[in-house]
C-alpha cells in the first residue's frame, strides 16, 4: 500500500474516531443534563412568547438524526396569556420530536432543525370580539432582532402525524378543521425567504367560509404535494400544486395569501379536468348539494373555481365557469340532449353589493341542446338573486310541432304536422329549480299544421297562426284554421294574459275577430257539450301542459264573426254576423243577423252546459223568410203532420223559446217551452192531411189541394210536449175556418176547428172589411174536434158540445 495512502486512511480514521468522541461525550453530557436542557429548550421555545408553553419531558434519541441530537419532547402545550378566559389550547402534543444542531449545542445555544408533531391538536382560535389565542405569537414590547431566536433560519425539516388542525373564527363564522394523517416536508431558504414543499394526507372535517352555510369538502380526503413559497419583502406566501386529490377528483390548486393586510386576504384558483357533476357536488356544502344534485351530466367536466376573500369575517368572492360540449343535462323538468354552454356563477354580480346569495348569478352563453326532440338555443341565459331567483333569457327554436305531443301531452291538444318558429324572451321565478310563471315578450309561428282539441274532439287542419307576446298582452294574428269543409280566418287578443293565465284563468277573456268564406255548424258540435275528461298517457305530471289544460278549460271567449256563408245540416245563412261569449259552462249569442231563406234572421240567445242535453234560452225575429225553406232548414220544428212541403209564403216571427239541445245540436223535441207569434203573408197550404180529411165528406166540389191564404196571424204557445194554438181566423181561398186547441206530439191533442161551409170566393167581391167580416160565418158551421186516434194518428169528430 502506498505511503499516501496510509497516511490518508489514517488521518480519516483519527477524525472519524473524534467525531465519534464527541458524538458519545455529547450524548453522554445530554443524559447527564437532561433537566437543564429541557429547561433551555422550554427558555427557548418561550422567547417572544405572549403565553406559556409546558413540556411534560424529555428523553434524547440520538442516533435519529445523527450528527444533531434529537430530543423528544412529550406532552408539549402551549397556551395564550387569555386562555384561563377562552380555554383553548393552541397547541397540545403528545409526542413532539425536534432535531437540535450538535455544534450550536456545544456552544451553548438551542439551533432547532427539524420539528415533527405526533398524536396533537392545533386549534387557532378567534373569539366573537376578534381576539386570538394566536396572538401567543406576537412579540414581547422590548424585544429586539438580536434577542429573537434564529429557529426560523435553522428549520430545514417538519412532519405531522396523527395531528387535528383547526381554526376556528367565531367572529368571522368560519371554520376549517383538518385530521391530518400524515404531512412531511422541508425548507430552503431563499434570499427573499423562503420555500417548503411537502406532501399532505388529510380528511377535511369542516371547510366552512360560513359555518350557517355548511362546509365544502366536508369529510373528504385530500391528498397531494404542496409547493410553498414567502415573499419577505411583499409579505405573502404562494401556494402550488399540480394534482391535488380530493375526494374522487384530482384537482390544481393555486393560491396567495397577503399576511400584510389585516385581516389576511387570500385569492385560491381550483381547476378540475373531466370531473364528475355528482363528484364535484359532493365537495360543496349541503345547502349547494342538495341544489345540484336534482341537475346531472352524463359526461364530466372542466371547471376553473376562482375564490377571493380573508381569514376575517364575511363571505368570500366566487366565481366559477365551465365549458360543456354535447353533454346531456338532467333536470327537474326533464333531460335535455346534445347540450352545450359557457357556463359561470359569481356571487357578486354587481360590485358594491356584498358577496351572498341575492348578489348571485349563474349565467349561462351559448346554450344548444334538445329538450324531448326540439331544438332549443338561447344567446345568453341567466339565473339571477339566488335568494329568490329569477331566470331571464332568449330563447330561439324551430321544429316539426309534433314534437309538442312528447311535451304538453296529448290529452289536450295532439299535433299531427306542421312547423313551429319560437323567438321569446322570457323572465320566471324559480321554484323548486323550475321555471314558475314565466313572462314572455317575443312570437311563436306555426305554419301548416293539423290539430286535434282532443276535449271536443275538434279536428283542424292547414292551420296556421302567429302569438306575439307584448309586455302585458297576448295578440294572435294571421289565425287559419281549416275544419272539413270550414275555413276560418281569425285574429284574437287576451289583455292581461300571463298575469291571468298563472293567477285567475277564469277572468282570461280572448277576444277574437273571426272571418269566413263558408263555415259547416255541425264541424264544431264539440262545443256544445262540455269538455271530456281524457285519461292522460304521459308518465309525469306537466305542470305547463296542466296550466294551459286549466286555461282552456276556465278561459272566456268574446267573438265577433263576420261569415259569408253558414251551414248547419239543411240551414244556411248567408252574411252572417254575431258577437259569441263562450263562457265555462256556456254561450251567449247577441246580435246575431243573418240572411235566410230570401229574408233575415235577428237573434239573442244563452246555451247553458250541462253534458249531453244543454239548455238553451232563445229570442228571435224573423223577417220576409221564405216558410217553405225555413222549415225545411229546421227538419219542420219536430211537427209530423205539418210540413215543408204543405207550405208556402213569407213568414214574419217573434218568437221566445227555452229548450234543450243535445250535444249533437238536436233539438229534444218535448223539452221546449216559450211562445211564437206569427205572421204569414202570400201563404199557402198544399197536400195538408188534416183538412183533406175534412174535404173527403165536408167539401167535395172544392179543391182543397192547394189553399192560399193572403195573410194569417197567430200565437202558438209551446209547452213541452203540447203546443197550444190560441184563436186564429184562417181566411183562404177556398174555405175559413177558425182554429183554437192542443197539439201534443204525445197524447192529448185536442184542436178545435170551426168551418163554415159557404165558399169564401162569394165574399171576394165585397168591399166593405166589416160586412164581409160579418158575413164570414153565415149558414152552416162544421164543429170539428182533431184528436188522437188508437192508431197515433189524428182523427177528426164532431165537436157537438162546441168545445
Amino acid at each position: 500500500m502506498p505511503r499516501w495512502t496510509k497516511i490518508t486512511l489514517l488521518s480519516l480514521s483519527a477524525i472519524l474516531s473524534l467525531i465519534l468522541i464527541a458524538f458519545i461525550a455529547l450524548a453522554v453530557y445530554v443524559n447527564l443534563h437532561k433537566k437543564e436542557l429541557l429547561v433551555s429548550i422550554t427558555k427557548e421555545l418561550n422567547k417572544n412568547l405572549e403565553g406559556n408553553m409546558t413540556i411534560g419531558g424529555m428523553d434524547p434519541t440520538l442516533l435519529k438524526s445523527f450528527p444533531d441530537v434529537s430530543l423528544l419532547l412529550m406532552n408539549v402545550e402551549l397556551r395564550d396569556k387569555e386562555w384561563q378566559r377562552h380555554h383553548q389550547t393552541l397547541l397540545k402534543a403528545k409526542r413532539f420530536n425536534i432535531s437540535i444542531n450538535a455544534l450550536a449545542m456545544l456552544r451553548g445555544a438551542i439551533a432547532i432543525k427539524k420539528i415533527g408533531i405526533e398524536d396533537a391538536s392545533i386549534n387557532l382560535f378567534t373569539d366573537t370580539n376578534g381576539y386570538s389565542n394566536a396572538a401567543v405569537f406576537k412579540k414581547k414590547p422590548g424585544s429586539t432582532k438580536s434577542s429573537e431566536s434564529n429557529l426560523s433560519t435553522e428549520l430545514k425539516r417538519f412532519s405531522f402525524k396523527k395531528v387535528n388542525f383547526k381554526v376556528d373564527n367565531q367572529k368571522g363564522n368560519k371554520l376549517f378543521d383538518f385530521a391530518v394523517n400524515d404531512l412531511t416536508g422541508r425548507i430552503d431558504y431563499l434570499a427573499a425567504g423562503w420555500h417548503a414543499r411537502f406532501k399532505l394526507n388529510t380528511r377535511v372535517r369542516s371547510f366552512a367560509f360560513k359555518t350557517d352555510k355548511g362546509s365544502f369538502i366536508k369529510d373528504k380526503l385530500l391528498e397531494g404535494p404542496f409547493s410553498v413559497e414567502y415573499n419577505d419583502k411583499m409579505d405573502q406566501i404562494v401556494v402550488k400544486t399540480s394534482r391535488l386529490k380530493i375526494g374522487e377528483g384530482n384537482f390544481r390548486v393555486g393560491g396567495k395569501f397577503n399576511l400584510a393586510s389585516d385581516p389576511v386576504t387570500f385569492t385560491l384558483n381550483i381547476k378540475a379536468d373531466q370531473i364528475h357533476w355528482k363528484a364535484a357536488s359532493s365537495l360543496l356544502s349541503p345547502k349547494v348539494r342538495s341544489t345540484l344534485d336534482k341537475f346531472n351530466f352524463d359526461k364530466p367536466l372542466d371547471v376553473n373555481c376562482d375564490i377571493a376573500g380573508n381569514l376575517g369575517g364575511g363571505n368570500p368572492s366566487i366565481r366559477v365557469s365551465t365549458d360543456v360540449k354535447n353533454n346531456t343535462l338532467t333536470t327537474p323538468g326533464g333531460k335535455i340532449t346534445n347540450c352545450s354552454f359557457n357556463g359561470s356563477y359569481t356571487n357578486n354580480q354587481y360590485k358594491g353589493r356584498g358577496f351572498n346569495d341575492a348578489n348571485s348569478a349563474v349565467m349561462l352563453y351559448q346554450f344548444k341542446g334538445n329538450f324531448e326532440g326540439i331544438p332549443l338555443e338561447i344567446d345568453t341565459a341567466a339565473i339571477n338573486n339566488l335568494k329568490r331567483p329569477v331566470a331571464t333569457g332568449v330563447v330561439k327554436s324551430n321544429f316539426k310541432i309534433e314534437r309538442l305531443n312528447e311535451v304538453i301531452g296529448d290529452d289536450l291538444l295532439r299535433f299531427e304536422k306542421g312547423t313551429a318558429r319560437v323567438n321569446l324572451r322570457y323572465r320566471a321565478d324559480m321554484v323548486n329549480l323550475q321555471l314558475s310563471k314565466p313572462y314572455l315578450q317575443g312570437t311563436v309561428a306555426i305554419d301548416d299544421a293539423s290539430i286535434n282539441y282532443v276535449p271536443r274532439n275538434l279536428q283542424f287542419r292547414n292551420t296556421s297562426i302567429s302569438l306575439v307576446f307584448t309586455e302585458k298582452d297576448l295578440l294572435i294574428k294571421n289565425l287559419q284554421l281549416q275544419s272539413g269543409k270550414s275555413v276560418v280566418m281569425m285574429d284574437g287578443t287576451i289583455k292581461n294574459f300571463l298575469n291571468l293565465y298563472y293567477n285567475a284563468p277564469e277572468k282570461i277573456v280572448l277576444s277574437w275577430d273571426v272571418r269566413s268564406p263558408q263555415i259547416h255548424l255541425g264541424e264544431f258540435l264539440g262545443f256544445l257539450g262540455s269538455r271530456k275528461v281524457v285519461a292522460t298517457k304521459r308518465k309525469k305530471t306537466n305542470s305547463f301542459s296542466n296550466n294551459l289544460s286549466t286555461a282552456f278549460d276556465k278561459s272566456n271567449v268574446d267573438l265577433t264573426l263576420n261569415l259569408d256563408k253558414v251551414y248547419y245540416n239543411k240551414f244556411l245563412a248567408t252574411g252572417a254576423h254575431a258577437n259569441i261569449y263562450l263562457s265555462q259552462n256556456g254561450i251567449d249569442l247577441k246580435n246575431v243577423r243573418v240572411n235566410h231563406a230570401g229574408g233575415s234572421l235577428n237573434m239573442n240567445g244563452r246555451l247553458t252546459q250541462k253534458g249531453k242535453n244543454n239548455l238553451f234560452t232563445l229570442k228571435a225575429n224573423l223577417s220576409k223568410v221564405d216558410i217553405k225553406a225555413f222549415f225545411r232548414a229546421f227538419n219542420n220544428f219536430g211537427l209530423a203532420t205539418l210540413t215543408s212541403n204543405n207550405l208556402k209564403g213569407y213568414l214574419y216571427a217573434k218568437t221566445t223559446l227555452k229548450g234543450l239541445i243535445t250535444d249533437q245540436g238536436a233539438l229534444q223535441r218535448n223539452s221546449i217551452y216559450g211562445n211564437v207569434i206569427f205572421d204569414l203573408k202570400k201563404g199557402e197550404l198544399n197536400d195538408f192531411e188534416p183538412i183533406l180529411n175534412v174535404a173527403k165528406f165536408a167539401f167535395p166540389l172544392r179543391n182543397l189541394n192547394n189553399i192560399t191564404i193572403r195573410n194569417l196571424n197567430g200565437k202558438f204557445d209551446l209547452n213541452g210536449e203540447r203546443i197550444t194554438i190560441n184563436p186564429m181566423q184562417i181566411n183562404s181561398s177556398v174555405l175559413n175556418m177558425d182554429v183554437a186547441g192542443i197539439y201534443s206530439y204525445a197524447n192529448g191533442t185536442n184542436i178545435a176547428l170551426d168551418i163554415p161551409l159557404r165558399n169564401p170566393k162569394k165574399d171576394n167581391e165585397i168591399e166593405d172589411p166589416a160586412e164581409r167580416k160579418e158575413r164570414r160565418m153565415r149558414g152552416l158551421v162544421l164543429r170539428i174536434l182533431a184528436v188522437d186516434g188508437e192508431d197515433g194518428k189524428i182523427k177528426l169528430k164532431w165537436n157537438k158540445d162546441k168545445k
